[in-house]
């Protein structure tokens, strides 16, 4: 978002409060139909709400292309979100946690590492496409057309390719089954929590709250990382490169972090990658104003970014079974959520009445250092006390 955001501030002359509104409009939707996408997802399967928000997503691209003020581009990027959000991170991350039970963050970690191909090659692109400050390039609205029509062309063939749960196909989920092939219970699921009672849990309102003050830290330098840079004179290509180097950094660190979470208590691994976080924002307020402070922020950053991304999920799935995962994801994605709203909406307002970004900055560092704490303190949970085997 922050290298449109720069083309559009251009374009438009928005501040960067209203840029920030829209993605809190699509924090505050995310929270309000987070449970509504997780019963879809657990009810219809993946495959079926990933292609539908596909068509969706590529659809708000078409639309985002004819922005020509911010009520439109607020719903064009409402629904971009709501395409993303019944076919993106929670229906493929359900995914995962159906097909394994052994190995399960570093299966996550694999997957959402390969997942950032896609942003390590566009984002350089993009910035030459819609790059303001050049002449003769195609521009945003063309390019987010192209965009539009891409991925609604590769919807279908790429959702072909999805398999729901392995019961489908008469198999078992990766750690299921003995040497012989009989099937057993692997030691996170010998009970499915319902979401009535992932709720009475300490785990999940802590897991829930540390996840959204982190991610607060995340959606927030999603926007405005480029445009901070372009204020101290930096070109937006070059914004777009350090995007890059720790979306690169990210990719490494799923994969490690992946192989951490199974190798050490989860909880325990995502404070240490949450603190991560919360330092690279500090390096980056309080160093020097240098492109060589701006890489290692983005080595800081992307180690925690990629490191904590598979274990906030899969801590659930070792925490409640995955019966019912995508709706306790989709329950937790309301507090999630609506913390979510703060952060880029305070980086923007005090950007705006400040001119710089230190003090809505320093405030999301301590946000991720609170979150990383929340996260220590979330323990497994003990099984559910049930009266019969029909509780719900």
């Amino acid at each position: 978002m922050g290298i449109w955001a720069v083309a559009l501030e251009r374009s438009f002359g928005w501040s960067r409060f209203q840029l920030s509104l829209a993605l809190s409009f699509t924090r505050i939707e995310g929270g309000l139909l987070g449970p509504i996408e997780g019963y879809l997802v657990d009810k219809y399967g993946v495959r079926r709400m990933v292609f539908i928000g596909l068509l969706t997503t590529g659809l708000g691209w078409v639309l985002f292309s004819q922005v020509n003020n911010l009520l439109t581009f607020y719903f064009a990027y409402l629904v971009i979100s709501f395409g993303q959000g019944i076919g993106g991170w929670l229906a493929l991350n359900t995914l995962i946690t159906n097909w394994f039970s052994k190995n399960r963050s570093l299966a996550i970690g694999f997957a959402n590492s390969f997942a950032r191909v896609g942003p390590m090659a566009i984002v350089p692109i993009l910035a030459w496409l819609i790059d303001p400050d050049v002449s003769g390039r195609p521009g945003w609205s063309i390019t987010a057309l192209a965009l539009g029509i891409f991925v609604i062309i590769m919807s279908f063939p790429l959702t072909r390719l999805i398999r729901n749960k392995p019961e489908e196909y008469g198999l078992l989920p990766y750690g299921d089954a003995d040497k012989d092939g009989r099937p057993k219970k692997s030691a996170y699921e010998s009970i499915n929590f319902t979401v009535r009672e992932a709720l009475k849990t300490r785990a999940f309102w802590l897991i829930s709250i540390g996840h959204g003050l982190t991610a607060m830290v995340l959606v927030t330098f999603m926007l405005h990382l480029a445009p901070m840079m372009t204020d101290k004179s930096y070109s937006l290509q070059t914004a777009s490169f350090v995007v890059t180097a720790y979306t690169g950094v990210t990719m490494t660190f799923q994969v490690i972090g992946g192989y951490i979470g199974d190798k050490m208590r989860k909880n325990v691994a995502l404070m240490l990658f949450s603190m991560c976080l919360a330092i690279a924002v500090l390096v980056l307020v309080l160093g020097p104003t240098s492109l060589f402070v701006a890489y290692i922020f983005a080595a800081l950053f992307g180690i925690g970014f990629g490191g904590r991304n598979p274990l906030a999920s899969s801590i659930r799935g070792d925490y409640f079974g995955r019966a019912n995962f995508g709706k306790i994801m989709g329950v937790g994605a309301l507090p999630m959520n609506f913390m979510m709203v703060i952060g880029p909406l305070f980086a923007g307002y005090m950007r705006d009445v400040t001119g710089s970004y230190s003090v809505g900055f320093l405030g999301l560092a301590v946000c991720a250092f609170v979150g990383s704490i929340f996260f220590l303190f979330a323990t497994r949970p003990p099984d559910p006390i049930r009266k019969n085997e029909f509780s719900v």
